[in-house]
Formats: structure tokens, C-alpha cells, sequence
């Protein structure tokens, strides 16, 4: 099974906003939701007690189709840095083959739009290169959600910033 990628389009400060009402209830609509936030994907494989919970039912939802997610290729070098460094290549191919095949999960490879959009989200809200990367790959895909723990994000209108942390707390 190949890697899919997202094909989607930017959205507008209104779909946002109702991105941002749907997704309250969780993760039970339809909805594109971006999961730049790699320690949403350790937390989930490695069972992390505070934040396996929801994002245990974040990538059932997932899985079921139930919410439509992507992620940029850029989570994908993250998340196999710690492998790699450690020298377990038995893990780097776990998360690559989960990861790479995971249903429902998009891949938002980095372009030049990409890269400009990032470089513009860096100018505006003084982001760092990683993470207006990631802000730029949702905004392309049309995300309507936001998966991170870094309020950096909240003061970027084009993406609705859904943490973890509240999650867990509910």
C-alpha cells in the first residue's frame, strides 16, 4: 500500500471557524484535521498515560474514516530522528510501514507553495521554521483542525488549534 497524499485546498476563516465547531465534540466528524503535532503519534504508539486516551480514539477515528486526517512529510522525520539515533532500525520500520499505510492518514509532501506559505506564516506570526512548515502543509490541504500542544498556533486564523491537553482533561 502506497503513502497517500493530500490533495486537498486551502480553506477560508469561515470554513475554520466551523471546522472549529464541529470538532468540538471531538473527533466524530468528517472533517479534515491535520496532526502535525508528532508527539500525538508517540503518545498514541507508545501508550503515554495522560494522552493515549484521546489520542487513542483521535486515530480510531482516523482508521474508521470517521475524520480525515494528513500530516506533512516533515512528522515523519521527527518521529524517526530518536529511532534512527538509537540505532533501532526494527522500530524505524515499524513507524515507517504504520505511518506510510496508516487509513485515512494524507501525506502533504513539501513544494515551493508550500515553503512560500511557510515563509509567509514566519513573517506574520513569528513561527518557527518547523512549525509554520507544518501550519503551511494544513492550510494547503484545507484542514479544518489543528492537532498540537504549542499555543504558537493559536494565533493563526487560518487553523483551528485543538490541544491535546484540553482534550485529555475532558
Amino acid at each position: 500500500m502506497r503513502a497517500r497524499e493530500c490533495t486537498r485546498r486551502p480553506i477560508s476563516r469561515r470554513s475554520a471557524e466551523r471546522g472549529r465547531a464541529a470538532l468540538s465534540g471531538r473527533f466524530s466528524e468528517k472533517a479534515p484535521l491535520d496532526l502535525p503535532y508528532t508527539s500525538a503519534f508517540i503518545c498514541f504508539f507508545e501508550r503515554y498515560p495522560r494522552y493515549f486516551p484521546v489520542c487513542e480514539e483521535l486515530f480510531r477515528a482516523i482508521k474508521a474514516g470517521r475524520t480525515n486526517a494528513s500530516t506533512s512529510t516533515l512528522t515523519l522525520i521527527e518521529i524517526l530522528v530518536q529511532p534512527y539515533r538509537q540505532k533501532k532500525d526494527d522500530l524505524v520500520l515499524k513507524f515507517y510501514v504504520l505511518l506510510t499505510t496508516y487509513p485515512h492518514l494524507a501525506w502533504v509532501p513539501m513544494t515551493l507553495n508550500i515553503a512560500d506559505q511557510a515563509a509567509k506564516l514566519r513573517a506574520e506570526y513569528g513561527l518557527k521554521t518547523p512549525d509554520a512548515i507544518q501550519a503551511a502543509s494544513a492550510i494547503s490541504c484545507g484542514a479544518t483542525g489543528f492537532v498540537s500542544n504549542d499555543r504558537a498556533f493559536d494565533k493563526v486564523w487560518q487553523l483551528n488549534a485543538l490541544s491535546l491537553m484540553i482534550f485529555a482533561e475532558r
